[in-house]
């Protein structure tokens, strides 16, 4: 007897991100740690989006997995209509090369390297349509012009503002071209009016069509996003436009 066929559910092609019922667990049995308990969460294209959360909350676990450097334990994630759940290593890492850039607190550019080298670097791991040197070069310089630093291509990090290194930063997550902009905690690191331009630099780019999702603790920067997902025990107690509020209201984002 042949055995019933199951439904397919596919994903929502109107959504950049879907995860269905999402959990990751760390260790095994009574020790078990469940970072995250089952999180359903939709990410349109073109959308600008933050997570917040308290310590614990589950927020860097599901940034990763979102990120694809980890995978779940559980449940789905698409990222474009395809399933990379259960992608081999070397796989998310293709996928992170093509269609993921990411904006990280801390800059992660290396200090010997100028900026536009370090603009180049993500295209150096291009597997399909690479580019020549030259081609590389050009396509950074743009980059970085296209962040305000056309006149620091030849600087080291060491030479430049916490505000200009996160430029540097954005200019190499654009570089290729991806489809989601991750941002975990991009003004972390800076001053008040670093922070401010940084932020208006994040409204341009969801101005021209970006899609970006943010992490951050500080609620007045959660505010910039159209959209707010608070993160409590591994799973999403509000999400709306007032979602800083509702996070705070719900035990604090520290």
């Amino acid at each position: 007897m042949t055995a019933p066929a199951q439904d397919i559910i596919l994903p929502d092609k109107d959504l950049l991100i879907e995860t269905r019922e999402l959990k990751k667990r760390h260790g095994e049995g009574e020790i078990a740690v469940h970072a995250l308990a089952g999180v359903d969460l939709g990410i349109r294209r073109g959308e600008f989006a933050a997570i917040m959360g308290p310590s614990g909350s589950g927020k860097s676990t599901l940034m990763n997995i979102l990120g694809c450097l980890d995978r779940p334990t559980e449940g789905a994630y698409y990222l474009d209509e395809e399933n990379v759940s259960e992608l081999s290593k070397n796989d998310l890492a293709d996928v992170r090369n093509r269609k993921i850039g990411f904006v990280f607190q801390s800059f992660n550019l290396l200090s010997q390297l100028s900026a536009l080298k370090n603009v180049m670097l993500p295209m150096m791991y291009r597997i399909e349509d690479r580019l020549d040197v030259f081609e590389r070069e050009e396509r950074a310089i743009a980059a970085l012009e296209s962040v305000g630093l056309g006149d620091r291509l030849h600087h080291r990090p060491t030479e430049l503002s916490g505000g200009q290194q996160q430029r540097v930063a954005i200019a190499r997550a654009l570089v290729n071209d991806p489809v989601l902009l991750l941002a975990d905690e991009p003004t972390g690191n800076l001053d008040t009016q670093s922070s401010y331009e940084i932020m208006e630099l994040i409204h341009n780019l969801h101005d021209q069509g970006a899609t970006i999702l943010m992490v951050t603790h500080e609620p007045d920067i959660a505010a910039h996003a159209e959209r707010v997902i608070c993160l409590r025990d591994g799973l999403v107690v509000s999400d709306g436009q007032d979602g800083s509020t509702a996070c705070l209201a719900q035990g604090g984002v520290q």
